[in-house]
């Protein structure tokens, strides 16, 4: 697995580094102190298949939720978590709004960190309980949140599809078998399936392949 972190403090840095190994022991953690870092290596590890970005808000040359359009018009596919000190309602809904995939107030403990990033990876969206008044998004067609997965994660259906174990799917590319099922977890989660049986049947109707998977 592979993290963007961008932060101008790096003890912050270090801390959510530290969060993300929890989660994956073997995860490769890319680091930015500035907004302009954050966006060339987002662009650059974008094309070695990144799976996840936590950054914060209010970092030089962001520019709140500016930078974060921006970030996302470049990689849209891209998983982007903000971790900030300003947590409140109106400006949660505006991350949000801007397409990311959950916000994490600074304050909370590591735990709500990880658990939050669990989430994200599996292809969900994590609001704080504090902030459950803010909007949430309407759901999507499969076909549509197919579109949503990561380069990776289509890597990891492309091998559903051809039936392959999750052993040989880790090794084939080169992923530990946790990872593996968080990405099968976000995939399930697309395509509203129980079971990997059941997602490959959906992707096929929906005129999916081992090929066409990653169109």
């Amino acid at each position: 697995m592979k993290v963007l972190i961008a932060d101008d403090h790096p003890l912050v840095r270090d801390a959510l580094a530290r969060t993300v190994r929890e989660l994956e022991p073997e995860a490769q953690v890319v680091q930015a102190g500035d907004f302009d870092t954050l966006l060339r290596l987002a662009v650059e590890q974008g094309a070695g298949l990144a799976d996840l970005a936590l950054l914060d808000l209010n970092m030089p040359g962001m520019n709140g939720t500016v930078g974060l359009r921006r970030l996302r018009e470049q990689l849209p596919t891209l998983p982007v978590v903000v971790a900030s000190g300003q947590d409140d309602a109106a400006t949660i809904r505006a991350v949000l709004g801007a397409g990311a995939a959950g916000f994490i107030p600074k304050s909370e403990r590591p735990e709500v960190l990880l658990s939050a990033l669990r989430l994200v990876l599996a292809g969900g969206v994590y609001v704080p309980a504090r902030s459950l008044d803010a909007p949430v998004a309407e759901p999507v067609s499969p076909a549509a949140a197919i579109a949503l997965l990561t380069p990776r994660q289509r890597d990891v259906l492309r091998a559903l599809l051809r039936g392959q174990p999750n052993k040989l799917i880790a090794r084939e590319l080169g992923l530990t078998e946790g990872t593996v099922k968080i990405h099968i977890a976000a995939i399930l989660r697309a395509l509203q399936a129980r079971n990997r049986t059941e997602a490959v049947v959906r992707a096929r109707e929906l005129g999916l392949d081992a090929s066409s998977a990653s169109a």
